[in-house]
This record gives structure tokens, sequence and C-alpha cells, in this order.
């Protein structure tokens, strides 16, 4: 029997669940980089207007900087499941991580959904 067996498990299920949501992060990246292509499908119809060109560089770059994040968060990932992995098997008293990259991320990941929505609400919505 592996010593500490839960608590390994436990660090490898977090793990896990840090590289799942980082996949997500980064798909979500793809979709907004190619969503441009349905703006300029759905836009004259709706709006009876073309998407202007700037627009469609903002999303890419939304789009390039999720993908960055759920890489980001990847590497942190292993390194935060190394690190706890030795602190488990260390009987020494170790300090927690903290939550500041955790917050951090929720963070830059809000102010992008904000500005995605702004984006969308003006590519979208005639101007008032």
């Amino acid at each position: 029997m592996i010593k500490r067996y839960s608590d390994h498990a436990a660090n490898e299920r977090t793990f896990l669940a840090w590289v799942r949501t980082a996949i997500a992060v980064m798909a979500f990246g793809f979709v907004i980089e190619r969503f441009d292509l349905f703006l300029q499908v759905i836009a004259p119809q709706v709006a009876l207007r073309q998407v202007s060109p700037h627009g469609q560089a903002f999303a890419n770059i939304a789009g390039l900087a999720f993908i960055g994040i759920g890489i980001a968060m990847i590497v942190v990932a292993i390194l935060r499941f190394v690190r706890t992995a030795k602190d488990i098997d260390s009987d020494n008293d170790v300090p927690s991580v903290g939550e500041r990259f955790d917050i951090g991320l929720a963070v830059l990941i809000g102010l992008l959904g904000v500005a995605l929505f702004l984006y969308l609400s003006r590519a979208v919505l005639p101007a008032i």
C-alpha cells in the first residue's frame, strides 16, 4: 500500500481537474477566435451591417489570450502537483501555497468575459 494514498489520490484528482479546466478554457479561446466567422454570417441578417475589421482583430486577440491562459494553467497545475506530492511525502509542516494565483486567474478571465460581452453587444446590436 502507498503511504498516504488518499492524500496522493486527492492531489491527482485536483491536478486532473485543473487540466480539464485548462482544456475547456483553451477550447473556449478557440471558439472565440473563430467566432468572427459566425458574426460575419449573422450580423448582416440581424443588424443589416457588416462586422468591423477591428472587431475581428479583438476576437482573435481575446481567443489567443484564453488559449494562453489555458497553457499557463496547465504549467501551474504541473508545478503544484509535483510540489504537493513532495509535500505529502515530507514529514515537515509546509505552508499553504496560497490562493493569489487562483484569484488573479479568476479576475483575468472575468475581465476578458466583460470585454467579450462588450464586443458582442457592439457587434450584434445596432448602434444607438
